[in-house]
């Protein structure tokens, strides 16, 4: 389906799971051109299938952690699909979950490069098209991990507080060209989160979700589309989000 010139156009980072995707598909019911991003092909084209029927796609495979595939598919985007309105960094993952002595460096490097180091890259190659059109929205998603340390959580933690200090410094740099930037912070929602953090176990991923209800990826979809869409005089600089059973990292209530 072609890009129509009415339609605002949003690229989603991590596009293909949880949070990105619901967004994907909130975006797509709200007549959103769509530029979806992820490093599973099968997923992209299911997805791009499933909302093409709503409003127009494009996809690209690539992986946020390295520079220059991101530098070269987001310099590959048609021209259709080339004036980005609204950028929604929402690739990221957490790598194990251990004090810090007996840590992995491959999932601290993992967590840096992604988290932090993925966000840069894609923002970088986003912004001059912003600031040529003295316009654009820029949503960063964080974490509550980012306002709160918790035990064994460290350098994800410390991943995430750098993402906020990223959004704030964003927002002052970018302010004068008309660019808006704010960040969305999730508590425990479930989605493949726990299962990538504990390497596949399903057991522990489940036990993180379970006696409670935690937030969906279509809740923290519906905030972003209602954060893209308010009026340009007003721009939510940074919200946090936690389930009813959450009252902070390390207190939840299982028995709700």
């Amino acid at each position: 389906m072609e890009n129509s010139k009415q339609n605002k156009t949003a690229l989603i980072t991590g596009a293909t799971s949880g949070i990105g995707m619901a967004t994907a598909r909130h975006f797509a019911n709200n007549n959103i051109a769509l530029v979806l991003c992820g490093r599973r092909q099968d997923r992209l084209d299911e997805l791009a299938k499933e909302l093409g029927a709503y409003t127009a796609v494009h996809t690209l495979n690539f992986d946020v952690s390295d520079k220059n595939a991101v530098a070269s598919a987001l310099g590959s985007l048609p021209k259709s699909f080339s004036n980005i309105d609204i950028l929604i960094n929402n690739a990221g993952n957490a790598h194990g979950f251990d004090p810090i002595e007996e840590g992995n460096l491959e999932d601290w490097d993992a967590m840096l490069d992604i988290n932090v180091k993925g966000l840069l890259y894609v923002s970088k190659s986003i912004l001059p098209i912003m600031i040529k059109n003295k316009s654009g929205h820029i949503i960063n998603i964080g974490s509550t991990a980012g306002k709160e340390v918790y035990p064994k959580g460290n350098v994800y933690c410390a991943s995430k507080f750098a993402v906020d200090a990223i959004n704030q410094g964003m927002r002052m740099d970018l302010h004068k060209h008309g660019v808006k930037v704010g960040a969305v912070n999730p508590g425990l929602v479930e989605t493949e989160f726990s299962k990538v953090r504990f390497k596949g176990d399903t057991n522990r991923a489940a036990d993180v979700y379970k006696g409670l209800e935690a937030l969906r990826p279509e809740d923290i979809a519906d905030i972003i589309h209602f954060v893209v869409s308010r009026p340009y005089h007003v721009n939510i600089a940074d919200l946090v989000v936690m389930p009813t059973a959450q009252a902070s990292n390390t207190i939840v209530n299982r028995e709700l």
